[in-house]
């Protein structure tokens, strides 16, 4: 009678408290070799589903957010709060982005060009650094 190996994603928080899961256990799918220890996880790994399934889609649509919006049918403040939850699960600091700041700063760039204050390369540089 051979055994099923049933493989399942593996649970980053306990379902009991929330607290981080450890990896203790170990084998090989060919030899059956064990290992018993503590091991680290990967970062990735201790993502809940719906975030590891945003990587997914941000890496298809290779980080392009207009892209990201269209594969997931959401705006495109909700694909950068997303993309700042990720980051911050992933144990990075995010820095906030003012999104009515950012829209008044463009306003300024193409009412200077509207006037003939810039060129429009200067409009266009200009718009592109408030992107970043």
């Amino acid at each position: 009678m051979e055994v099923s190996h049933i493989k399942y994603r593996y649970p980053g928080r306990c379902p009991v408290c929330g607290h981080e899961m450890l990896v203790s256990k170990l084998a090989c799918t060919h030899c059956q070799t064990k290992l018993e220890g503590e091991f680290d996880t990967c970062k990735f790994c201790r993502l809940p589903n719906d975030q590891v399934e945003f990587i997914e889609v941000f890496i298809k649509c290779r980080g392009n957010i207009k892209d990201v919006e269209k594969e997931l049918g959401i705006s495109y403040p909700t694909v950068r709060n997303r993309l700042e939850g990720v980051i911050q699960a992933l144990g990075y600091r995010v820095e906030k982005v003012d999104l009515q700041e950012d829209r008044e700063s463009r306003q300024k760039i193409l009412l200077s060009l509207e006037k003939g204050e810039i060129t429009p390369q200067d409009a266009v540089r200009q718009l592109k650094k408030t992107g970043k």
